[in-house]
């Protein structure tokens, strides 16, 4: 019961991070990071796996670099 709860909550979570990962490397990345803004679209995949596991710190950093 306690493993399928987990691998539920994972799920959702990693479920979570890719859709939030699509909208980051396609608009955020370049709003946090000035430099990025011209990277090309192997760069924004290579990012893809770290910001769907980071998803929480960089919505985050994105919410303060918009305000």
């Amino acid at each position: 019961m306690a493993a399928e709860l987990f691998v539920r909550a994972l799920t959702w979570y990693a479920a979570v991070g890719a859709l939030f990962a699509a909208a980051f490397v396609w608009r955020g990345v370049s709003r946090i990071d000035g430099q990025a803004a011209g990277a090309g679209l192997g760069f924004r995949l290579i990012l893809l796996p770290g910001v769907t596991a980071l998803w929480p710190v960089l919505l985050r950093r994105w919410i303060r670099a918009q305000s």
